[in-house]
């Protein structure tokens, strides 16, 4: 039978999704877990690998196995063997054409940054930082240029192994938590959380990360809202600004048809700005 797994961790202590030689992945660390529990080797397919550093609420992995065990016996017998910072939070039975890459239709991802004079300290590798103000108008203006299907070369890294540069992105949303813009704090300009939320049918090695280096410089008035438009026609990761951190990036997780009758969220969700 096939089984699809909804998986939530935090990518700080992790060299990505992944499985390397030296095991220190979120993927070897679930097969290490499925293995002890199933008492045979399993191996996994995901929807979306995300890099070092990168959270995920809802990475979908899909297996087969001989082994019959009802849904929560997956979820609570993988999750006696794995660390604190790794979670199955659901299991699912699933027709053999189900594949958990394959499949989804559209992906998603959130970046959290802290705008404060100050660096994070409880919220540290969870945010991003910066400590001059956003303009907010700016960064809107500037997204627009990077809505629907281009060639983003511009934001690919070097190694990425995609197929194509070309890819869709269906929708960018900024909202902002805080003290109104304006505000003083203690040190000049309050303090405040931005989440970007990005939606699109595939990405790049590094393509939110680099257009997050973009938006943040537009934001701080670095570059005009126009030179968003100009990064993407130059087809030239040279043209961009520096790939930004990765303490903020969350993998939403996929988006599948509805016949699958997979989940869409997970209780992770609700702790984000």
């Amino acid at each position: 039978m096939r089984m699809a797994l909804g998986v939530s961790y935090g990518g700080t202590a992790y060299s990505g999704w992944q499985s390397q030689p030296g095991g220190n992945t979120v993927q070897d660390r679930l097969e290490a877990a499925l293995e002890r529990f199933a008492t045979v080797p399993v191996s996994t397919v995901c929807a979306g690998r995300t890099d070092a550093g990168v959270h995920g609420l809802m990475q979908v992995v899909h297996f087969d196995t001989s082994l019959e065990r009802a849904p929560f016996s997956w979820v609570r017998g993988t999750n006696t063997f794995l660390p604190p910072d790794i979670a199955v939070q659901w299991a699912q039975p699933v027709p053999d054409s189900f594949h958990s890459r394959a499949c989804a239709v559209g992906r998603r991802y959130a970046y959290v940054l802290l705008q404060s004079p100050v660096r994070p300290s409880i919220e540290a590798a969870r945010v991003g930082w910066v400590w001059r103000p956003l303009d907010e108008d700016a960064m809107r203006e500037a997204i627009e240029h990077l809505l629907g299907e281009h060639d983003f070369s511009s934001f690919r890294a070097s190694g990425c192994q995609a197929r194509t540069p070309v890819k869709t992105l269906r929708r960018i949303d900024i909202t902002r938590r805080g003290p109104p813009a304006g505000a003083g704090g203690p040190h000049g300009a309050a303090s405040c959380y931005w989440r970007f939320d990005f939606e699109g049918d595939a990405f790049l090695h590094h393509m939110i990360r680099n257009i997050m280096g973009s938006v943040v410089a537009v934001g701080q008035g670095l570059r005009p809202p126009a030179w968003m438009g100009e990064v993407l026609r130059a087809r030239s990761r040279e043209a961009a600004a520096p790939t930004f951190s990765p303490d903020g990036l969350y993998f939403l997780g996929p988006q599948y048809d509805p016949i699958w009758g997979l989940p869409e969220r997970t209780a992770g969700y609700d702790l984000l700005p």
